[in-house]
């Protein structure tokens, strides 16, 4: 996975210019930054929360709140970076909710439409597999996303801004606010702890 967000989200200096252009008065600047990073911060949203309508609720109350700061952007991130810290306190405090717990679901292994509450990272797009092969990726995936759900949330979190969603590893250290180290050795005792959930299906 590539570990520049700039990849599918356009570069720092489109975002930097379009933060400037929002501080400046154009509101319509702040729709092209949804725009262009709303699919990646509903995905980290999911991954997060592991249920579509808490997710896609985490992500515009993220977008609210960018909103409102949006003025006070002083570029000492790139903007992305600074999306994915709102956004990864926004899940933590949804997680610690007691009213959350209550009503988190368990994963869903059903093809629905993601317009309809399916779960996009779970899709299976070529059509020309047989359905046991897609049921069984599906049910793979579901136990890839069941175990790192189990995961502390501190270790929970570097692996989904690290392996799921390809940032480096500063950029997770600036999102979580874990020095270097600390984002390496709970990434190391992460991904040991997953291989071992995982040893019998990968």
């Amino acid at each position: 996975m590539n570990e520049e967000i700039k990849t599918s989200t356009g570069s720092p200096k489109e975002d930097a210019a379009l933060v400037k252009a929002f501080q400046a008065g154009n509101k319509a600047a702040f729709d092209e930054l949804v725009l262009k990073h709303k699919d990646k911060l509903f995905n980290l949203c999911y991954w997060f929360l592991g249920d579509y309508h808490e997710a896609n609720d985490s992500a515009q109350e993220t977008c609210i709140k960018v909103y409102r700061s949006l003025k006070k952007f002083r570029f000492e991130s790139t903007f992305s970076t600074w999306l994915y810290r709102i956004a990864v306190n926004n899940c933590k405090n949804r997680l610690k909710s007691l009213d959350y717990k209550y009503r988190k679901k368990m994963i869903r292994l059903d093809n629905q439409d993601v317009s309809k509450g399916g779960n996009p990272s779970m899709e299976i797009g070529d059509e020309s597999r047989s359905p046991l092969i897609e049921l069984e990726k599906k049910e793979r995936s579901a136990l890839i996303k069941q175990a790192i759900d189990s995961l502390p949330p501190e270790q929970k979190a570097v692996v989904v801004l690290r392996d799921i969603e390809g940032l480096s590893y500063e950029e997770v250290a600036i999102v979580t606010g874990f020095n270097l180290g600390t984002v390496k050795s709970k990434l190391s005792r992460a991904r040991l702890d997953l291989r071992k959930k995982l040893r019998s299906v990968i």
